[in-house]
């Protein structure tokens, strides 16, 4: 084998190029900024709308459209719809993980730093929002940043569904 072929993981370090492939409603368009420190696309959904998807998303069926064809909900394992790799039931659900220490999502106790740290994943990526010396402002920070981020992408979510639906039953 080549030598520093593999990650220590068993991940290929060799790019494959998916210029102009189609997956599903998708058509790559051009290398995208890693997502998470995986490989990611720019696609142009058959519907016009351009997205971003992970190589293995897109060869994988995770990801097939931008997200106007609908819930995937069916052809999911788990029945959950994901939309640039993000699941959109879990954004609403709001849930505490299992793990979680502080019983506020995204905000963990830094005993080294002597601080509450903010945090949030979004899309692939992970977001630091900062520490605090306490941990009301750590959730304010978070709270804030799901407004931003989660709240916002549930919203357009909810309208393209909504916008589905009435062309649906306008056909």
């Amino acid at each position: 084998m080549e030598k520093n072929a593999t990650k220590p993981g068993g991940h290929s370090r060799k790019k494959i190029d998916l210029t102009g492939q189609r997956f599903g409603r998708l058509t790559v368009l051009r290398p995208a900024e890693n997502i998470g420190g995986r490989t990611a696309w720019v696609c142009r959904c058959d519907c016009g709308r351009e997205t971003t998807a992970k190589t293995y998303h897109l060869r994988s069926g995770h990801t097939a459209s931008c997200g106007c064809a609908g819930p995937r909900a069916a052809d999911s394992p788990l029945g959950l719809t994901y939309i640039d790799g993000t699941c959109v039931e879990m954004l609403r659900a709001k849930t505490v993980r299992r793990n979680n220490t502080s019983g506020a999502p995204g905000v963990d106790w830094r005993a080294s730093k002597n601080s509450w740290r903010a945090s949030i994943c979004f899309k692939g990526k992970r977001y630091y929002l900062g520490s605090f010396a306490r941990f009301e402002d750590a959730v304010k920070a978070r709270q804030r940043a799901e407004e931003e981020l989660h709240n916002k992408f549930l919203s357009e979510f909810a309208a393209r569904q909504a916008e589905m639906a009435q062309s649906a039953a306008d056909s």
